[in-house]
């Protein structure tokens, strides 16, 4: 159990769905942005999340409580904080114990400020053991801001020499801490990150993560500028709301506004307070586009980058003369092959040709019989870094089709509503998304030398 640290006699207690895939080619790097974004992440504050470790020299004469030096994660200082408890449990006998907390942002004044992160706290053992680990999960804040336990370890299970805790009478505390972004703290995203968000208008983060997510397809950002809009009456052009979008993200400081996009739309207020369909807003926004950019110089951009070929197919398991011979029809399942019966048949469908960049959308939702309606499915499902498809293409074409993890576009709640963020790796080196309760995932196409 975790607890509060507090008074000594205190107890243990708790306290406190879609795809994007691009070949890599560079592509994807924000010529502004991105090209900041080589400082060593060992000392970015603005990381997610990091491991520290921390030393305590003369532990078998800890008497008061010590922290330790910070780390800085989400722009917070992070610190361990260590010291011996005695238990007032009868079952512990008024045993000593070692308390072990993870401290947010501890000196801070403010009291608006607050921080939702998961911890895996460990102490570092000197022989062949495991290292002893509990884990925390936690929403720090300025009356909560630390949380870990009372009673970490015995202190006799501590000065055990057979455990391989101490040595040279030091132990070393390890820590990996995961935060999500803060709130209530002065976040300035264009100096830690070189990139600016969107303002939500009330329940259009489906919206921004979407476009964040064409944002930093470079080849459609290029291509959207691109577009001619100069006679383009201002408060109903999609394409010219979608420049002056994309421009504000490349350029701009402060995080940008959606309202002229979604009055080009024309959408009124109670609209942007509706989560619409990501997968429709996309193909709607697509299409729009691909429209706009008829007969220009950028003619043709969208299903060269979006578009691939399927080819439905049935194949016969004997030769066309073996099936005009008389056979017995055997199952429900047979082929019709008109004038020739039913014939014992594959079918299935090829891909043709795969997309430079490839959008997966995956069916989140399912008809329940016994609750009479459609629920969401949210067993989790994997997106790999690198994406082989070959197997699936038509053998003619020879043009491999190796993709990179590029963004992933995500959704929790229901089918009545939820919440949108997106994972982008700007770069298209595969080093930001993993594995995802996604809705939508891109990939980008690896370019083979």
């Amino acid at each position: 159990m975790t607890a509060k640290v507090s008074s000594n006699n205190e107890e243990d207690q708790e306290r406190g769905e879609d795809a994007n895939m691009i070949p890599v080619n560079g592509d994807t790097d924000n010529e502004k942005g991105a090209n900041n974004q080589e400082e060593d992440m060992e000392g970015d504050e603005s990381r997610a999340e990091t491991t520290f470790t921390y030393t305590i020299e003369n532990i078998s004469k800890l008497k008061d409580s010590i922290l330790s030096p910070s780390c800085m994660v989400r722009n917070l200082p992070w610190k361990v904080l260590a010291m011996p408890r005695w238990s007032q449990n009868p079952e512990r006998h008024n045993q000593k114990t070692l308390g072990l907390f993870l401290q947010c942002n501890g000196d801070s004044d403010s009291t608006s400020w607050s921080c939702n992160a998961t911890a895996a706290i460990k102490i570092i053992t000197h022989n062949d053991a495991e290292p002893f680990t509990r884990k925390i999960q936690h929403l720090f804040y300025s009356k909560e801001n630390d949380w870990g336990y009372s009673h970490f370890v015995s202190w006799n299970e501590l000065m055990d020499p057979a455990k391989g805790f101490v040595k040279d009478d030091k132990i070393t505390i390890e820590v990996h801490v995961k935060a999500d972004a803060p709130h209530g703290v002065s976040w300035d995203s264009k100096k830690h990150t070189g990139f600016v968000g969107l303002k939500n208008q009330g329940a259009t983060c489906y919206m921004n993560s979407l476009l964040q997510t064409l944002y930093f397809t470079n080849k459609l950002r290029k291509a959207t500028y691109l577009m001619p809009t100069e006679s383009d009456d201002p408060e109903k052009s999609v394409p010219l709301s979608l420049q002056r979008v994309f421009y504000e993200l490349q350029f701009g400081d402060k995080p940008v506004g959606t309202k002229k996009l979604t009055k080009s739309f024309g959408w009124e207020t109670f609209d942007t307070f509706m989560q619409h369909d990501v997968q429709e807003l996309c193909r709607v926004l697509l299409e729009n586009m691909e429209s706009k950019m008829k007969d220009t110089v950028v003619d043709g951009t969208i299903p060269r980058l979006f578009e691939g070929k399927m080819l439905s197919y049935i194949r016969f398991y004997e030769s066309f003369d073996d099936y005009v011979k008389q056979e017995s029809l055997e199952g429900d399942n047979k082929y019709d092959a008109g004038d020739y019966g039913l014939q014992e048949a594959e079918k299935g469908v090829v891909f043709v040709s795969f997309p430079p960049i490839l959008h997966l959308h995956l069916l989140r939702f399912m008809y329940d019989p016994m609750a009479d309606a459609y629920v969401k499915i949210n067993e989790k499902f994997e997106f790999p870094e690198r994406l082989c498809l070959d197997k699936y293409q038509n053998k003619k074409d020879k043009t491999p089709a190796n993709y990179v993890l590029h963004a992933v576009l995500v959704h929790s709640g229901d089918n009545h509503g939820g919440h949108y963020v997106v994972y982008i790796n700007p770069k298209g080196d595969g080093k930001v998304c993993d594995q995802y309760e996604a809705s939508t995932t891109t990939f980008l196409k690896l370019k083979c030398a």
